[in-house]
């Protein structure tokens, strides 16, 4: 048995270096529990937000933020699962990508009996010391212990609880090893850091992602929802499909307005002086500030020459 909301700022730490995350003050994180569906939560405390669906056949856990917070994680569990989850229920993790506010708790979740499975990149990458040009960091390789034991290249369904649950992995987008997971009973969708609801998006490239194929993510999440269908960003509160609309026309606009500039063999000073997401500043400036966001998608348009 396996035992508020991310504040942008915070999310920072997802690319600091380990050393850096274990010094923060993690004894004032709490773990609080949002009902998406019946047996269905985000659970938000520090780092990316965790899903967490249960019932007789075994608990089911979407991503697992930093393992310092697995104790508190493991009891809010133990909390949401009781009377409904068997004690020595089955646990299942999946990682949705690679970066440790998702992944930090694996090695404490492997080491308790869970099973981990993620995309196959994303085991690569946990194996491999990873290096962030982006925030200037560098996160050693995990543990064999929090490792996905079981990988996939396309897709895979749990039947589990009632529902058919699809993981599906998207071309690269946040990262090379992004999941979107589909609770297709439920209409409950957990898009890992594909969507970010509060701040311009981190782009991992040098972790395999691209803007184009961010966009085409965000497409696909969309095609996969409804009026009804309940979100789960990467980071952010548990929305629905027009907030998820509404940060695919920031993307989709401002990579346009990017791409003819860049086009038109403008600098990158020269674009972040146009101001080409100054409509979306509002909504979107957080720990990714609009001038970065510029900078990732030049890098990114440029790499494609």
């Amino acid at each position: 048995m396996l035992t508020k909301n991310v504040r942008m700022t915070s999310a920072l730490l997802t690319f600091l270096t380990l050393s850096s995350v274990l010094a923060q003050d993690f004894d004032k994180v709490r773990i609080n529990a949002v009902k998406a569906a019946e047996n269905i939560y985000l659970l938000e405390g520090q780092g990316g937000n965790i899903g967490l669906f249960f019932g007789h056949q075994g608990i089911f856990i979407i991503d697992d933020q930093f393992a310092p917070l697995h104790e508190k994680i493991l009891a809010k569990v133990k909390e949401l699962t009781a009377g409904v989850a068997p004690e020595n229920a089955n646990t299942y993790v999946i990682n949705t990508h690679h970066h440790r506010d998702h992944t930090g708790g694996n090695e404490l979740m492997g080491k308790t009996g869970a099973v981990i499975v993620a995309h196959e990149n994303v085991r690569k990458r946990l194996s491999t010391e990873q290096v962030n040009k982006f925030f200037n960091s560098t996160t050693p390789a995990m543990a064999a212990s929090g490792l996905p034991v079981i990988t996939f290249t396309d897709n895979v369904t749990f039947h589990l609880n009632g529902d058919s649950v699809n993981v599906h992995h998207v071309e690269p987008a946040h990262t090379d090893g992004d999941a979107i997971i589909h609770f297709t009973k439920a209409n409950v969708i957990h898009t890992g850091d594909i969507v970010f609801t509060t701040s311009y998006p981190f782009i991992d490239l040098g972790g395999g992602g691209s803007v184009s194929g961010m966009i085409k993510a965000v497409e696909t999440i969309l095609s996969m929802s409804d009026a009804n269908t309940k979100i789960i960003p990467g980071h952010g509160g548990l929305c629905d499909k027009t907030v998820v609309e509404k940060y695919h026309k920031m993307l989709a606009t401002i990579y346009d307005r990017i791409s003819k500039l860049h086009a038109e063999g403008k600098t990158l000073e020269q674009i972040q002086a146009a101001k080409p997401t100054s409509e979306f500043d509002n909504d979107y400036n957080g720990f990714v500030s609009p001038d970065r966001f510029v900078e990732t998608i030049c890098t990114d348009l440029t790499s494609q020459k």
